[in-house]
This record gives structure tokens, C-alpha cells and sequence, in this order.
């Protein structure tokens, strides 16, 4: 298949311009960092966590490979959280290091950038795979229901949901995720498909929290992916699920020298709903 070039381009200055001096600084310079919370997520639930403004976030396969399911949102106005289908088109479809989350509409700004990726070298395999999906969602008791008649409460979005609940959210605060440590990529039918997780353990992704955070993580019931979930061979693949680490750094303050939280978007036009004064009301 033929390259061709990407609809959304990065101009020097541009929002898009990323300033990959201060984030390989973030990544190189650990010795100052101070571990500040680090939790486990154990098999088939969620977890949810806060990250300061200028803090990083790891995630970890402390046990072996195994996939799993990430929001965000603005730690003081959930209104605001990622959005996966703008950052397929302003990033890429799998994220990795330099990339970023943005956030939705009308804030459009970065809400983390990744500042680390053990996996970066995975790259392109023999079916077009790559690692860290944007291209699908999470799993959920709803399409488990339609597709298999079963009732399944530890599926991704209900794990999101209860481990949000504490936090004043529900179930339509969860949304589209990062699949982090997921194998995917569309077929030559241009259809989904997930492969087994290529993560060994210590193996993880971090993250610079550009703005106060809330994160939630999931460890998919579906584990490292190697046992098919549907059709004809699928079976229970709880041998192959494991827990995930979270870790919470704070950074040496003089890294962040120079360095802002982004604003929210310029845009203020009112999307034209605003009339004019006619003449006669002057």
C-alpha cells in the first residue's frame, strides 16, 4: 500500500509542535524524581487515581503482559476528558512517545503527553499491528449481552464505572479509551483486530500530566489477549489476565522551568448564534 501524507501537518510553533527537548529531559533526568503514590489494579477491575499539573504517571506490567483500558479527564471539571477520536487525527491512531491526549470539546487542549514507552520499538508487525490503540473502545456488559446472552459485570466499562464512582462520576462520564499495551489494526477487510499483548514484565508507558488530572484505569477481563473472546474458540482467558502497577512521580521543580499548563482553545465565536443588533433596536 502507498504512503500518503497525513491530513493534520505539525508547523514549526504550531499547538501540534511539540517541545521534545523538555519532555526527553522529563524522561532522562529520574534522579530527582519523588515516588509520591503508587497503587496495584488487580485482575478484572479498575482503579482510579489524581496527578498534579507537571507530575508523570507510569503505568507498569508488574506481573507480565496484559492490556488495559485508560480515562482521563480534568481533575476539577470532568466536562473535560480525553478524546480519542481527535487525537487519532491530530496524533496518530497508536500513540507512543512525544504524542499527546487532547481534550474535548470546546477546551481542545493536551491533557497529557507521553513522556516514555518501553514498547516503542514494537513498530509495524507482519499484519499491520501496532501498539497502544486509539482505534478501539472498551469492552462492555452491553455488546457482551447482545452477542453471547450472558450477563458479565467486570468488562472494562463497568470497571471504569465503579472505580470513578467515588469521585461524584457514573457511567456517562467513562468514555472512549486508550488501550494501553493493546496489539490492533484493521484487517484487508478493514475490520478490527486485537493480538497478544507483546509487554514483558517491567515493561510500562508514562505520561506528563499537562493539567490536574483524574485517571482511571482498567485491566481488561480479556488479560494479554492471547485467547480469543468471541467466535468459535473462545473461552474464558482468566489464566492469562494479570494486575498492572500505577506509579505517581513528582518531578525536580527545576525541569519545569519555563513550562505551562496549556490553555484552554482560543475559540470564542459563539458559533455564530450571537445576532447583530438590527437598525431599528440602536
Amino acid at each position: 500500500m502507498l504512503n500518503y501524507p497525513a491530513a493534520y501537518q505539525a508547523s514549526t510553533g504550531s499547538a501540534l509542535d511539540v517541545d521534545r527537548a523538555f519532555y526527553q529531559r522529563v524522561a532522562a533526568r529520574t534522579e530527582g524524581r519523588e515516588l509520591v503514590e503508587t497503587l496495584t489494579v488487580p485482575i478484572r477491575s479498575g482503579r482510579a487515581w489524581t496527578v498534579p499539573a507537571g507530575h508523570v504517571f507510569r503505568i507498569v506490567t508488574i506481573d507480565g503482559p496484559q492490556v488495559a483500558d485508560l480515562n482521563i479527564w480534568n481533575r476539577h471539571d470532568p466536562r473535560e476528558r480525553m478524546w480519542a477520536s481527535r487525537t487519532r487525527q491530530l496524533q496518530q491512531a497508536h500513540v507512543s512517545t512525544y504524542d499527546r491526549i487532547w481534550s474535548t470539546l470546546p477546551f481542545l487542549r493536551p491533557l497529557v503527553t507521553i513522556t516514555h514507552d518501553t514498547l516503542a520499538e514494537y513498530g509495524i508487525d507482519e499484519h499491520g499491528g501496532r501498539v497502544h490503540d486509539l482505534l478501539g473502545t472498551r469492552c462492555d456488559p452491553y455488546v457482551n449481552r447482545m452477542l453471547t446472552g450472558e450477563d458479565f459485570h467486570h468488562h472494562c466499562h463497568s470497571n471504569l464505572t465503579r472505580a470513578v464512582a467515588p469521585y461524584g462520576l457514573t457511567e456517562f462520564d467513562v468514555h472512549d479509551v486508550l488501550n494501553v499495551f493493546q496489539v490492533t489494526g484493521l484487517n484487508a477487510e478493514d475490520k478490527y483486530f486485537m493480538k497478544a499483548c507483546p509487554a514483558k514484565k517491567g515493561d510500562f508507558l508514562e505520561f506528563f500530566a499537562e493539567i490536574d488530572l483524574l485517571c482511571a484505569l482498567s485491566t481488561c477481563p480479556g488479560g494479554d489477549l492471547s485467547v480469543p473472546l468471541w467466535g468459535p474458540d473462545a473461552r474464558d482467558p482468566l489464566e492469562v489476565c494479570r494486575p498492572l502497577g500505577v506509579e505517581v512521580y513528582k518531578i525536580d521543580p527545576a525541569l519545569l522551568e519555563g513550562w505551562r499548563s496549556p490553555p484552554v482553545a482560543a475559540y470564542r465565536g459563539n458559533h455564530g448564534l450571537k445576532l447583530e443588533t438590527p437598525d431599528w433596536e440602536k
